[in-house]
């Protein structure tokens, strides 16, 4: 952080201690009360939060041009409210841990398909994103019988890193993070002993990708997932949790799809690109079921396609 300016230090310093701050305290009060809390942050969030309101309601008027103003706003201030809520869960994870596995439930025959593809020994591919809560997604796939770990980039800060990898841990959840050293060869073991490899595609970062349709438009998608898949041929499931309710207390439910795929394809750049659409559309079904708990305000297109540049 050498590097960095003072007034930006000071700043990044004073968000971290307020986020743990929030932590301690929500920690400590009762669920509902920390739920109706982490409620009224999501609200003032969205008063306040200028910028990131306007991001989203811009991507909600790409994405859903045939909805009116009136609707893609509710569901801008329903997102607001939903990452609000889950401050709110995050902080109570000393209570939800016990009772995880009927907070965040699996539907169909989900559980068994992942239990079955990791005893195989092979290890396997998980794609999502970040609708409902990947956290205690990740956490429920564990408490399934699952070993799990999950690809990560690092944040704007440190602390945040060691905050959110502490809160995985706790859950059984190890971090792998793209810019760490000996990443490629904690990647390879995780496969070889049959643990689930979590990857989220769903945001525009500096990672090697490719372009697919997302709500209409062509957006820059990570092809990790389908690139180690074709690699090493070990199989795709794609999943996401959504809410069962907008009451505290309702949790999630984890919905879990297999992807198949050619393992020895005559041309394996469009057999990638038909594994990240697939992957990305299917992504885009779930979304569509539960918009408001999706990240609106993430610049999502805003790498263009070479031909629009």
């Amino acid at each position: 952080m050498s590097g960095v300016p003072w007034s930006k230090r000071a700043r990044r310093s004073l968000r971290i201690w307020a986020i743990q701050a929030g932590r301690f305290l929500g920690a400590l009060l009762p669920f509902r009360l920390t739920w109706a809390l982490g409620g009224l942050v999501g609200r003032a969030a969205w008063l306040v939060g200028r910028r990131d309101r306007e991001l989203a309601l811009a991507h909600l008027a790409l994405a859903f041009p045939e909805k009116s103003e009136a609707e893609r706003r509710a569901i801008a201030r329903g997102t607001f409210l939903h990452y609000g809520h889950g401050a709110a869960e995050a902080a109570q994870i000393a209570r939800i841990d016990p009772i995880l596995t009927d907070y965040v439930a699996f539907a169909g025959e989900g559980e068994a398909m992942l239990r079955g593809a990791s005893q195989a020994g092979k290890g396997f591919i998980f794609v999502t994103g970040h609708l409902g809560s990947w956290e205690l997604l990740a956490r429920r796939i564990v408490r399934a019988g699952v070993p799990a770990i999950v690809i990560a980039a690092r944040s704007w800060d440190r602390r945040i890193d060691d905050m959110v990898e502490a809160f995985r841990l706790g859950g059984g959840v190890p971090t792998l993070f793209r810019e760490d050293p000996s990443g490629g060869r904690t990647l390879l073991r995780a496969l070889r002993d049959g643990k689930a490899l979590g990857i989220l595609i769903d945001q525009d970062t500096k990672v090697q990708s490719v372009f697919v349709p997302f709500f209409g438009h062509l957006a820059s998608t990570p092809r990790a997932a389908a690139d180690l898949a074709l690699r090493f041929g070990c199989p795709v499931f794609v999943g996401w949790s959504r809410r069962r309710g907008p009451k505290a207390g309702d949790g999630y439910v984890l919905e879990v799809e297999p992807v198949s795929y050619d393992p020895a394809p005559a041309d394996k750049e469009a057999e990638a690109l038909r594994i990240t659409a697939t992957c990305t559309a299917r992504m885009e079904q779930a979304i569509r079921q539960a918009p408001s708990e999706w990240v609106w305000m993430h610049r999502r297109w805003k790498t263009k396609p070479p031909e629009y540049k």
